[in-house]
Formats: structure tokens, C-alpha cells, sequence
């Protein structure tokens, strides 16, 4: 069962007569980030539309935002690469985003940045209201936040990771310890894989697959819930078509035929059985890292993959607008949405329906493109800047 985020109320409380606040950024600050020296941007609840030519900075405002939940943010960089380049900038400083974010019950200071001191370079420090986080997974609690960017549009025809991590990101915005399990299930799966190369302890190596196989049946599970629940969603009052969402693979199977229990014990005697061949291979052949999300046109029965261009971008979007209506129904609010260029194949109609389906659910929703009369339409009910060369102005629409 999804454990879901403390319920966060849309109604008048009672006591005081005052509407409870939607989770949204209030503030945002990047210190050497990308094109960035420094930068501090002031929002309320409403949108955020984003314009400006490509290159000005549009974007990496987004993957600012992604970084206050777990994970590698947006564009999957390596932490080196977003330092600040610049000859003011040798030895490159590492970069840091602090944003105040109010979360619902209440208003908290996020930072996070690049541990340079880190053997690796590649670790991240989070901080919440100044004491330092113990993992990235702490992040999950504050606020949920789901993206779609113009690289996501060959989401259905590129290989299966790129599908699970979509799916976790959905699965996080209910269950907030997901991204915890997906790291402990990652680093028992590293390190099983360490000692069958150099011939470790046998008890170790059941040690480390017991724990794989309570993770991995509890992060299968997780998906499989969520897929079901989000191709239940009705939205054919949408010009958008409705996606179908079911989970491939052998974890998922034994799910469907047996108890939980008994599905960790199965993954758990596949991993014993499997030792030999996944030392051989240097892989894991068995567990929740070999599923995939399969994702189908309900109204014409056809696999995403085989979908036009347009139609794929239609169902991807029809899944965050899903997934949104089922978060605000559960927990009282939508998640940040952040939509790069997502308006620029949409036809007037589509294009139309999204900004609609944002407003009604009071989603903090940023939004980024080239031309500023694409949206028209949030004239009155979102703020609007213009970026250009790492500058940020607010504007009139």
C-alpha cells in the first residue's frame, strides 16, 4: 500500500477562517549554477511562465527547481558539469540552490549543492532550514515535484530505465520512502555484485540478497500500485487520450500470482540461484532493475511506441495531469510541475486544456518556451518573466 504524504487540507480552516497554502516556491536563489553567478527570483502560488531565446537560461531555472527532490535533477548532468564555467570561475566554485518552499504546513528553507570536498566531486549536500540532511530521501518530504522536458518526448521508444525512473519519480509524490529503498536496493545490488567478483563471504552475499528482496518486492509493488491507479484516471473530458499503464517483468508477475511475502522469498532464492551467472555477466539478472513500464493509447488499443511524435507527447502529459488530479485528491495538493517547452507542439486546443487543467488544480506549474504569445492563455492568472542571458525580469502579459 502507497503510504501517502501528510494530508494537506484545501478547505477553510476551521479555527481561523484562513485557506490552507498550496505547496509552491516562494523563493528561489542559484549561486554558480550553470549560467548563473548569482540570481534570486520572488514568486507567489500562481504559475510561473518562463520566456526568452533558447540558450538564456529558461531551462536551468527548471533543473534548479528538481533539485530540491532526490535524485540527479532533470537533466541527469553530472554534478561537476553544472559548476559555473567562466574565467572568473577557475578553480570552478561549486554550485548551490537555497529556496524557501512552502509546503502546507508550513514554510521551510531547502539547500542543496555540490560537495566539493567529496573524494568524488559527484556527492550532493542537502540542507533543511540550515541543518545538514542525513540523504537526498529527506528531500521527498517537503514537496513533490514532477517535470516533463523536451528530451522525455522519446520516453516510449528509448531503453527501460528512462520509464522507471519515471514511474519512481510518480511513485515518490505518494510514498516518500521510495527513493530511500531504490538507494539501499542499488547499493546491496553493488555491492553483491563486488563480492561475487572477488569471491566473498557466502553469508554476506545472503545477507545482502535477503535485503534486496525486501526492497525489491517492496519498489515493484510500489510501481505496480501506482501504474494501476493512474490507468484508472478518466480524463476523456480532455482532449488529451487516456494512457493504459501496466508493469513488465518476472518480480511483477509473482506479484500478481502470490503474496508479498512469498514473492521476497522467490526473488530472494533467484538471486541465490543466479550468483554464478551474475558474477560471469557483471549484471543482476533478476530484481525490479529489469521491469519495464509498458504504456498504451486506450482509445486505439496501440503501444506508445508506435504512436506519432504527437500523440506520444499527448499521453506523457496526460500521465503528469493524471498523476496530478490523483495527488490532489489523496493529499489535498498537486505537485510543482515543471514543463519545459511543453507548449510549443501542442495544437490551440491541447494547449488550452493543459493551462486549464493547471488552474483547476491549483498547481504551481512552470512553464518555459520561446514565444510568449503561446501563453496567452494564463494571462491574469500566472506570473510572467522574461530571461535573457542569465538575467531575469518580470513581465507585463
Amino acid at each position: 500500500m502507497l503510504e501517502t504524504l501528510a494530508d494537506v487540507s484545501t478547505e477553510a480552516n476551521g479555527e481561523t477562517g484562513e485557506r490552507i497554502r498550496r505547496p509552491a516556491v516562494k523563493r528561489l536563489q542559484l549561486t554558480d549554477f550553470r549560467g548563473y553567478g548569482s540570481a534570486r527570483l520572488d514568486v507567489d502560488e500562481r504559475p510561473v511562465v518562463l520566456t526568452g531565446p533558447n540558450g538564456a537560461g529558461k531551462t536551468n531555472l527548471l533543473e534548479a527547481i528538481s533539485f530540491l527532490a532526490p535524485g540527479r535533477g532533470l537533466r541527469r548532468a553530472r554534478l561537476g558539469d553544472i559548476d559555473r564555467a567562466g574565467a572568473a570561475a577557475a578553480p570552478r566554485a561549486p554550485w548551490a540552490v537555497a529556496a524557501w518552499i512552502e509546503t502546507g504546513r508550513g514554510e521551510v528553507q531547502l539547500g542543496t549543492g555540490r560537495d566539493a570536498t567529496s573524494l568524488s566531486g559527484e556527492r550532493r549536500i542537502v540542507r533543511i532550514d540550515g541543518a545538514k540532511a542525513k540523504s537526498q530521501a529527506e528531500l521527498a518530504t517537503f514537496a513533490a515535484i514532477g517535470w516533463l522536458t523536451p528530451q522525455m518526448d522519446r520516453l516510449f521508444i528509448e531503453a527501460s530505465s528512462g520509464r522507471r525512473r519515471f514511474l519512481d519519480r510518480l511513485v515518490l509524490a505518494f510514498d516518500t520512502g521510495h527513493a530511500g529503498r531504490l538507494a539501499a536496493y542499488e547499493l546491496a545490488m553493488r555491492e553483491r555484485q563486488r563480492l561475487l567478483q572477488h569471491g566473498g563471504d557466502p553469508g554476506w552475499l545472503a545477507a545482502l540478497e535477503e535485503r534486496m528482496a525486501a526492497d525489491g518486492i517492496a519498489i515493484a509493488a510500489a510501481r505496480r500500485e501506482m501504474a494501476a491507479r493512474l490507468a484508472l484516471d478518466d480524463v476523456s473530458a480532455e482532449p488529451f487520450p487516456r494512457a493504459t499503464l501496466t508493469l513488465k517483468g518476472e518480480v511483477e508477475t509473482w506479484l500478481g500470482q502470490m503474496p508479498a511475502l512469498a514473492a521476497e522469498e522467490a526473488l530472494r532464492a533467484r538471486l541465490d540461484a543466479t550468483r554464478r551467472r551474475d558474477r560471469d555477466s557483471g549484471t543482476t539478472e533478476a530484481g525490479p532493475q529489469r521491469s519495464d513500464l509498458a504504456v498504451r493509447h486506450a482509445g486505439t488499443g496501440m503501444d506508445a511506441a508506435q504512436c506519432s511524435t504527437g500523440e506520444q507527447k499527448a499521453l506523457l502529459i496526460a500521465i503528469v495531469l493524471a498523476h496530478a488530479r490523483l495527488r490532489a485528491r489523496h493529499t489535498g495538493a498537486a505537485p510543482i510541475l515543471l514543463l519545459d517547452e511543453v507548449a510549443a507542439h501542442l495544437d490551440a486546443t491541447r494547449r488550452a486544456a493543459l493551462f486549464a487543467a493547471i488552474l483547476a488544480l491549483e498547481a504551481q506549474a512552470w512553464l518555459t518556451g520561446t514565444d510568449a504569445a503561446l501563453f496567452a492563455g494564463l494571462a491574469g492568472a500566472a506570473q510572467f518573466f522574461t530571461v535573457a542571458d542569465a538575467a531575469i525580469h518580470p513581465t507585463r502579459m
